[in-house]
């Protein structure tokens, strides 16, 4: 009987997980070095998708420090669901810190599971990243598409293309990308910005409708990585909030 991967991986998605990489990884505490590894491995906690690095303790080139019971951990340091003890990555007294978790699990005992948020910068080889690593079994694709795509909301259309683009990321719905001048409500840029480490730094923006402004509804790659670069010049609506409208099911509703 054939096994459908995707659904293997779903059934490990409450246990520990984690996949060695190749890539040299360094986190920063302020301006300083404080994990310098070419053995980090990807970890992804119970019931979490998105992974953060780990290393070997030797690989940890500031000090280590055991918080204790009731010490404050820093800033940005998430609660573990796993067994194990908290440490802070401390440079010199005074400076920054970083923290990370050592977990009692005979496979990492001898890893610090690192909270990504409390460093200061990361690179993987010589290259920033930003939001969290790159999950290995996570891929983006952009594809040109004829297809009528419009998209409705209460009852008026937004948007009607069929010069679309398609995005296909890995456990996530289809997202549809409009070229901006096929997109007809006037928008009005927002300060909102998200960060993706697929696709780049988002863009918001709102417009209004029947008198009521909807806010952040819309949002675009303005400079995008690598992998999303098809999605430059375009937009895309939050599926959820909007109707989109498909070949099918326009010929379905007439």
């Amino acid at each position: 009987m054939s096994i459908r991967l995707g659904a293997v991986l779903a059934e490990q998605s409450d246990k520990l997980r984690h996949e060695p990489t190749a890539k040299r990884v360094r986190a920063f505490v302020g301006a300083e070095v404080a994990v310098d590894s070419e053995r980090a491995v990807l970890v992804w906690e119970p019931h979490q998708a998105i992974p953060t690095y780990a290393v070997p303790r030797e690989d940890v080139v500031v000090q280590i420090i055991d918080v204790k019971p009731g010490e404050k951990a820093p800033n940005g340091a998430p609660s573990h669901d796993i067994p194990g003890f908290r440490v802070i990555l401390r440079a010199s007294a005074g400076s920054p810190e970083g923290s990370g978790y050592v977990a009692d699990d005979p496979d990492l005992s001898d890893f610090v599971i690192l909270d990504f948020s409390s460093f200061d910068r990361w690179l993987e080889e010589d290259e920033e990243i930003d939001s969290h690593p790159r999950d290995p079994f996570h891929r983006v694709d952009v594809r040109s598409t004829s297809r009528h795509i419009q998209v409705m909301m209460n009852g008026q259309l937004l948007a009607d293309t069929v010069h679309g683009k398609l995005l296909y990321e890995t456990t996530l719905p289809t997202r549809y990308y409009l070229p901006t001048e096929d997109v007809l409500t006037p928008l009005t840029p927002s300060p909102t910005r998200t960060l993706c480490p697929y696709k780049g730094q988002a863009s918001y923006w709102s417009f209004t409708l029947d008198g009521q402004a909807v806010e952040d509804l819309v949002w675009s790659y303005e400079d995008p990585l690598e992998d999303a670069a098809g999605l430059k010049g375009y937009l895309a609506f939050y599926d959820d909030k909007v109707e989109v409208l498909l070949d099918k099911n326009l010929a379905d509703a007439d």
